[in-house]
């Protein structure tokens, strides 16, 4: 049906069941963010709250105008209203989107009042409908005030380094453990080939293999070790794809010169992209990992080139 086909019991039977979908939303939020941010739990528990005395203001509005049963008019039955996406969906949302996700609901429904209140006739519906509009534009005035004092308390602050924390654990460990992998575990298989054979297809031939290879063993050996239920690390599955993925990209980058035909060339080129892998891994450590820069380099450089010899050595010989 369309919007300005609706009665005004349709009207109100659309906005008690929306009230009621946002009030789940929230405290869906409010439980996926529990553990790790309690302080945006708390606001999305208090703006559900809001929700449910609005749809309360709703149901007796409509009980004293068009009796007791209510029928079920959803948003996605009327063409054109506001939709939301499945709470489900945005359970693995950080703190700061669910807040902009709740900014942007407290809009479309500011929006539904407004428009409601213009096609109401009785006055009590439109005073109610207006009403409700204002409030949800005071509820995101009302949100930054809460989530002010809970920045001035420190607890936002908190919040950030779980999330920075979360982050690191979930993507960037498994991510750079399949980097550093795929970078230097595949170094001697490549570089052997390539001193052995002196042929560039043979020897991307085998770099493929290696870094496809070492892919899906570290993204399977990833996935594996840990469900994710006790350390906080998140879906075994999402850590594997991620470990699986980096692996194969670490040893990709240092084959795909030997698509070059001229055997020295792509020698260079493929030593210059182990130089700036290695670099790359030293950077991610020194930044997530709060390793020393110097030690970073020094521990990835040096392994880095013993595999590489040990290549060259193997091939060579």
């Amino acid at each position: 049906m369309r919007f300005r086909d609706l009665t005004e019991a349709q009207l109100l039977a659309l906005a008690i069941t929306a009230e009621e979908e946002d009030s789940r939303i929230y405290r869906d939020f409010a439980e996926s963010l529990r553990k790790d941010f309690p302080a945006s739990a708390e606001l999305f528990e208090k703006m559900a709250a809001e929700e449910d005395g609005h749809r309360h203001r709703l149901t007796e509005l409509y009980r004293r105008k068009f009796g007791e049963h209510i029928p079920l008019v959803r948003r996605q039955d009327v063409k054109g209203f506001l939709t939301r996406r499945p709470s489900w969906v945005t359970r693995t949302l950080r703190p700061e989107r669910a807040r902009g996700e709740a900014a942007l609901m407290e809009i479309e429904a500011r929006r539904f009042y407004e428009a409601a209140a213009q096609r109401a006739t009785d006055a009590s519906v439109r005073q109610l409908l207006n009403d409700l509009a204002q409030e949800e534009q005071k509820h995101e005035a009302i949100a930054e005030n809460i989530t002010t004092a809970q920045a001035a308390a420190g607890e936002l602050g908190h919040e950030t380094e779980a999330a920075r924390r979360l982050f690191v654990l979930r993507f960037v460990q498994p991510g750079l453990a399949g980097l550093m992998d795929g970078s230097v575990s595949t170094l001697a298989p490549l570089f052997a080939a390539a001193f052995a054979t002196g042929n560039t297809t043979e020897t991307f031939k085998v770099g493929l293999a290696a870094s496809v290879g070492a892919g899906i063993s570290m993204g399977f050996a990833e996935a594996l070790s840990d469900d994710g239920k006790l350390s906080g690390r998140g879906a075994p599955w999402l850590r594997g794809v991620v470990c699986g993925f980096m692996t194969t990209v670490g040893g990709i980058g240092h084959t795909l010169p030997y698509l070059i035909h001229d055997f020295h060339l792509a020698t260079t080129v493929a030593s210059g992209v182990v130089a700036v892998e290695l670099g790359v891994i030293a950077w991610i450590r020194k930044r997530y990992m709060d390793t020393p820069l110097l030690s970073a380099v020094y521990q990835v450089v040096v392994g880095g080139l013993l595999v590489f010899f040990a290549g060259w050595l193997i091939g060579s010989g």
